[in-house]
């Protein structure tokens, strides 16, 4: 059970880092801040968001 809470959590915390992204508002440093992720993974999403 902890892991479908845990994908969940993931799923989520995604969506709002590619909305964070598409607003253009902010640096990738600040959103991998905001969000508790790495600045690679941050990276990674927005590359996949560009494809």
């Amino acid at each position: 059970m902890c892991q479908i809470m845990e994908d969940m959590r993931n799923k989520s915390l995604k969506e709002v880092v590619l909305r964070m992204l598409s607003a253009g508002k902010y640096a990738l440093e600040e959103i991998a801040n905001i969000s508790g992720l790495s600045l690679d993974e941050v990276k990674k999403l927005k590359a996949e968001r560009t494809v």
